[in-house]
């Protein structure tokens, strides 16, 4: 008997151009299977699941679009037709099932129609880009279980054309299709020449007994302040068989504990008979659990997770089918809140303040993978976001991506591919009316919803037809779990009920650079929950020399216009890449050149993640700094890029984080100690259900000399929960000769043991000044010492360091200079006093004109200890760590970043004294021996240690 369960049909499929083969779909698949050789015309190895342009790329036969200019060489379906973009795909596998078995081939989503061969059978899969589609092919496989399978992809209907100025969404006209609207081209991403045709998703096959099970829906309630909680459980369940099925139905409620056991919380077995051939639904009797273990955003708690199995046993047969699911006991809530006008969410009963990014999706050319999407929602994760607002232009993200939501406690907004701009604005003005098939559009919109409803990250839906996508149902059911999904909201737009001004108007964004302190200011946003603010997203300058030949590398030219503004002119290159300026004439001065003349592209990419930093930082806490009072939330425009895009994102298309990512990832602590850049006092922002008690901030001004002008302790504190308070007011720019820059240090601590709830640093110019003076102290030298800590687990690295700025001894007065960190998760870091005793320490004098570097060739779990001598004292500023694989042949100006990375902390600065922990984490390729480097505003590049 083969095994019960799904096979994934991943690798070994060939795709050809239609136009190009002479061959039908049953000859493919009976008598002419194309050869595997790779000398085989036409056919070629195909990226399933991806799409067309992912497998012609995969075989260079186009350059790489997302480089430079080469999306411009590649011919679009406007003008080449649906037919060239039309392919087969082929592939073969193994499948003998007994006589009593069934098996099912699923393709996940296809885009945008196909028709199906196997074994000489044609099947058609309809239209429609977000559908699920299940074919029985048990009497059609092949007696010897060696099966031939042959798709062919149709493009959208209406894939449109690109009008020479572009525009949001191209002409519009894939807006008449049930299908992602972005690839048209957008202000922050050109078109997609094949409009995503290919089988973009999933393919399996999945062998059951005579009943299988289909779409489990699965509930919690929870009552008595979320202390007892009723787990309700309904599926479906079909009856392949000729016969009565006798069924033990069972419904298996476990949670992990350590050392990979597990404890089976709940467990139920219900007998049913089914007819030959029914379709039922069956509803578990509820289950009931005591203070469950709850599922928390991140930032709110931990996010438990329990494992629910549902399987069923025919009698005279066995086990004929079983599926499993995570499970997070929670329960969402979201109204208007009456104080601010915004949309509020609550999770288990408490309100938590929304600070998250839009989302597009995580590639262009669909080379979704498990692997993209853990990097993907864990730097959400690490920038302390808790929502993710999947845009409507978009896709229904995929399974994958909702588990990493769920593990990493983000909340999901998903909206249905309705976009203003291609349903009713625009220019020129599209069809107001939606998709012309709205059955179509309603059809894949249940079966989304069936896809992904048992996530605990999935908390609304934007939808415009939501009446239309439930009135299928009768209006009182006993149980919830019966409903399409009935515990989660719908809204109609981003605009609407509680975003924006609540009546779908244009009154989001903006989307360019910004003055920091404006954020702050009370007429910067008037409603009480943004979806899109936008801004500026530079990468680093290896990002640009990678995704781009020599002219693409040319800085923009400054124009100064009559006003004093300017004006900044990018490069083609950059223009297609749709760069948006770091200054706004007549509104911002350029926050580049505040740093002083850029010189090349190294030096405008560095000085562009300082204004990056600062940018995010500032939007983050201007928010926050009217949290409840004004605001009840913000979503980012927007994350991350699909492409190798130059505006809004705070990491790129390989997964290197800029500047603004650690801004964010400041600025969006629970528990957080800000300057308000428009009155200058400090604020502690406490999210969390809990009173801060016992708390104090140190405050202490560093000038470019090393000195210590202004330095203050607060009195002891309490802060109410869900708060943000103005404490004091900081009076350094007020003093009686203020120096024009200057470095601001807060740390939040507990007073009882000094362990620092939250540490942040600011650079800061006197009123009308800039930062023209940082261009001098780049020639600082001050000494650092770093101690680390290297733990290999075959390529999986872990690299905890200790960073010292070593350039004064810690004042006695400045308890908190080790920077001990409070850490609710009970993960230490490693102890310093311990390492120093047994470290080996190599002192080597270093210019620091050379870059700082260590190879990990050496032992793993050893500790090592670098110092690095100066001769002057002073901030160690904006300290950035990368790293690199370590060739002995490499190249010039060779790309040899290892990503992704995550660090706890990057574009850091210690002050004299200061110590700071970072952690490290990446996988090396395997033969690579991975080199850490470490670059500064006054540490330019670097040295080896082991």
């Amino acid at each position: 008997m083969a095994h019960i369960g799904k096979i994934i049909l991943n690798k070994g499929w060939l795709a050809a151009r239609s136009t190009e083969v002479d061959l039908t779909g049953v000859e493919l698949t009976t008598t002419h299977p194309p050869s595997s050789s790779p000398t085989s015309l036409p056919w070629m190895e195909a990226h399933v699941p991806g799409t067309v342009l992912a497998t012609l790329l995969k075989n260079k036969l186009v350059p790489d679009p997302f480089y430079g200019l080469n999306n411009e060489s590649i011919i679009d379906i406007a003008d080449s037709g649906r037919e060239y973009y039309t392919f087969w795909f082929f592939t073969t596998f193994y499948c003998k099932p007994m006589s009593s078995q069934h098996v099912d081939l699923n393709f996940r989503a296809i885009n945008y129609s196909a028709e199906v061969y196997m074994n000489g059978h044609r099947r058609v899969l309809p239209k429609g880009m977000f559908r699920r589609h299940t074919l029985d092919v048990t009497d059609i496989l092949h007696p010897d279980g060696q099966n031939l399978l042959a798709v062919i992809v149709y493009p959208p209907d209406h894939p449109g054309k690109i009008p020479p100025e572009g525009g949001q969404g191209g002409d519009h006209e894939i807006g008449k299709d049930v299908a992602t609207q972005y690839v048209e081209g957008w202000d922050w991403m050109a078109p997609i020449r094949d409009r995503n045709t290919g089988i973009w998703d999933e393919v399996s096959f999945s062998i059951t007994g005579p009943v299988k099970i289909v779409d489990p829906h699965l509930v919690s309630l929870l009552f008595d302040g979320c202390t007892r909680a009723y787990l309700h459980a309904t599926t479906e369940l079909v009856n392949q068989s000729s016969s009565v099925a006798e069924c033990d139905l069972i419904i298996q409620v476990t949670t992990e504990l350590e050392g990979n056991i597990c404890l089976v919380e709940h467990l139920r077995e219900e007998h049913l008979s089914i007819l030959p051939g029914a379709h039922v639904q069956y509803t578990f009797p509820k289950a009931f659990f005591y203070k469950p273990n709850l599922w928390w955003p991140n930032g709110m708690g931990k996010q438990s997770l329990y494992n629910v199995e549902i399987s069923v046993e025919v009698k005279g047969f066995g086990e004929s089918d079983s599926w499993s699911h995570p499970f997070g006991f929670r329960k969402i809530q979201s109204d208007i809140d009456s104080a601010t006008g915004g949309r509020l969410f609550k999770v288990n009963e408490q309100p938590i303040f929304i600070r998250g990014g839009n989302w597009i999706l995580s590639d262009g050319l669909l080379r979704l993978s498990d692997k993209r999407y853990k990097t993907d929602i864990k730097f959400h994760a690490d920038m302390n976001f808790n929502m993710i607002r999947c845009w409507g232009g978009g896709i229904a993200e995929r399974p994958e991506f909702y588990h990493y939501c769920d593990i990493y406690g983000l909340l999901v907004w998903q909206e249905f591919w309705i976009t203003g701009d291609v349903d009713g604005r625009g220019v020129p003005i599209s069809n107001p009316d939606g998709p012309l098939d709205h059955d179509l559009f309603l059809l894949c919109a249940r079966d989304t919803v069936k896809l992904l409803r048992n996530h605990p990250s999935l908390a609304l839906w934007k939808l415009d037809e939501i009446e239309n996508l439930t009135e299928e149902l009768p209006p009182v059911l006993k149980d919830p779990s019966q409903y399409l999904d009935g515990t989660r909201i719908y809204i109609q737009g981003s605009m609407w009920d509680g975003f924006a001004n609540g009546k779908g108007d244009f009154t989001d964004g903006p989307y360019e650079i910004q003055n920091p302190e404006n954020f702050f200011k009370d007429e910067f946003y008037m409603y009480g929950f943004n979806p899109e603010v936008g801004s500026v997203g530079m990468p680093v300058a290896a990002t640009i020399r990678a995704t781009m030949p020599p002219e693409g590398w040319q800085i923009p030219l400054f124009n100064e216009l009559s006003n004093g503004y300017v004006e900044e002119v990018p490069n083609p290159v950059w223009d297609y890449h749709k760069y948006i300026p770091y200054s706004k004439p007549n509104l911002v001065h350029d926050q580049i050149l505040h740093y002083g003349t850029t010189k090349d592209l190294d030096d405008f990419c560095l000085k562009a993640q300082l204004v990056n930093y600062v940018q995010y930082q500032a939007l983050l806490e201007g928010w926050t700094s009217r949290m409840w009072s004004k605001y009840t939330g913000v979503l980012i425009w927007k994350t991350q890029n699909p492409w190798t895009g130059l505006r809004g994102q705070f990491y790129d298309h390989f997964h290197d984080q800029t500047a603004g990512f650690y801004g964010c990832r400041s600025a969006a602590e629970p528990i957080h100690v800000q300057l308000n850049l428009d009155t200058y006092f400090i604020e502690v922002v406490n999210t969390t259900a809990n009173i801060l008690s016992n708390v104090g901030i140190e405050v202490s001004i560093w000038d470019l000399d090393g000195d210590c002008p202004y330095y203050k302790v607060s009195e002891v504190l309490s802060v109410p929960c869900k708060r943000t308070v103005p404490v004091i007011e900081m009076e350094y720019p007020k003093s009686r000769n203020p120096k024009p820059v200057y470095f601001l240090l807060l740390k939040l601590y507990n007073v009882s043991d000094y362990s620092i709830l939250s540490r942040n640093f600011y650079w800061l110019h006197l009123p009308g000044g800039d930062y023209k003076l940082l261009e001098p102290y780049r020639n600082k030298t001050v000494p650092l010492k770093i101690t680390s800590q290297t733990t290999i687990n075959g390529s999986s690295y872990e690299i905890r360091m200790h960073v010292e700025n070593t350039s004064k001894k810690p004042e006695t007065r400045n308890r908190l200079y080790k920077n001990n960190f409070f850490d609710s998760n009970g993960d230490k870091d490693f102890c310093m006093s311990s390492s120093e005793t047994v470290q080996s320490h190599k002192e080597q004098q270093v210019n620091f004109l050379q870059r700082m570097s260590w190879n990990f060739s050496g032992e793993p779990d050893g500790l090592s200890a670098e110092e690095m001598n100066g001769s002057e004292t002073g901030v160690a500023f904006f300290l950035h760590f990368s790293v690199h694989a370590s060739k002995k042949d490499q190249k010039e100006g060779e790309d040899t970043r290892i990503l992704p990375v995550h660090y706890s902390d990057n574009y850091f600065s210690l002050v004299p004294g200061e110590v700071m922990p970072i952690t490290l984490s990446f996988e090396a390729p395997s033969g690579v021996t991975p080199r850490v480097k470490i670059q500064g505003w006054n540490y330019q590049a670097t040295h080896s240690v082991q």
